[in-house]
């Protein structure tokens, strides 16, 4: 930072922490990207955004820098966001538009009910039928302690492993990078694992609930 850099990727708070203690100076700033921009504001981070942002943007500036903010919804809030930061005659880009069907049509889904007690005995079934035995296999729960519960449990008849935010990010590198090599075939996780992963030939995917 302190030699100069072209661009900078940073969570809100660790960007927020450098500009207060003077090691950031966003003055000069030409761009602004928000990715994930419903999920970021959504989580309480919104705050701290646009006190970022006050550093870069002067108010009636024709000398603002350009704003582009990506996101996987659009609700009607992020088209406010989008207002205060864009000038007048920003551009909005739908790669969804009218289409009803946003899942790939190549993928089957089923629902399967079962009791809570049946759980562990029935996934391990399911990913005998659907995955293989070396199929990849992703399991989400609500909570870490299902997480943990199920990826120790002995009616899991695959190698599995747990995905969550207690685990330490370096640990979760190193599930991931196994999971990616296939020294493990099932991957149970929160949401925490819900964006920004790249794994790629995945076979299943199994949600133990409906999402909330």
């Amino acid at each position: 930072l302190r030699s100069g850099i072209d661009i900078l990727v940073g969570t809100p708070g660790r960007i927020k922490d450098h500009v207060q203690n003077s090691k950031l100076e966003l003055s000069s700033v030409k761009h602004v990207v928000l990715d994930e921009v419903d999920h970021m504001l959504d989580m309480g981070f919104a705050e701290q955004v646009e006190e970022i942002l006050a550093f870069a943007y002067k108010k009636g500036s024709e000398n603002n820098p350009q704003t582009l903010l990506f996101s996987a919804t659009c609700p009607r809030w992020v088209y406010d966001v989008a207002k205060k930061y864009m000038k007048d005659e920003y551009e909005q880009i739908d790669l969804i538009g009218k289409k009803t069907q946003r899942t790939a049509t190549t993928v089957e889904h089923l629902a399967i009910q079962c009791r809570s007690s049946q759980r562990a005995g029935v996934l391990g079934d399911i990913i005998q039928v659907y995955s293989g035995s070396r199929g990849r296999t992703i399991v989400f729960c609500e909570t870490k302690r299902e997480a943990n519960e199920l990826a120790m449990n002995a009616s899991l008849k695959q190698d599995a492993q747990s995905l969550h935010g207690d685990i330490p990010q370096q640990q979760r590198e190193v599930t991931l990078k196994g999971f990616r090599n296939g020294v493990f075939e099932v991957l149970i996780a929160t949401n925490v694992a819900a964006r920004g992963l790249d794994i790629p030939e995945v076979d299943l995917v199994i949600q133990c609930s409906p999402p909330k």
